[in-house]
């Protein structure tokens, strides 16, 4: 609780919204050892993410388009 509120005030110092931000308890390690609860907490998470995060609107219509970064030539 203690860290959480911490982190809401660094935040809400950097001009983000830190009293909205979801703040979700998460640990990968017990959850890979198989703890329930820990387990569930990582679908709680990516709830969570799912929606704070908006699905971007993809324009199928148009044609595809990647951006690639670096080619190497492999001889």
């Amino acid at each position: 609780e203690l860290v959480e509120l911490e982190v809401r005030e660094l935040l809400s110092e950097y001009e983000f919204p830190g009293d909205d931000v979801p703040v979700v308890k998460v640990s990968a390690l017990k959850a890979l050892e198989g703890d329930k609860e820990w387990g569930e907490s990582v679908l709680n998470l990516m709830k969570a993410v799912d929606e704070a995060i908006p699905q971007p609107e993809r324009d199928v219509e148009k044609p595809f388009l990647m951006p690639i970064e670096d080619v190497f030539t492999i001889t």
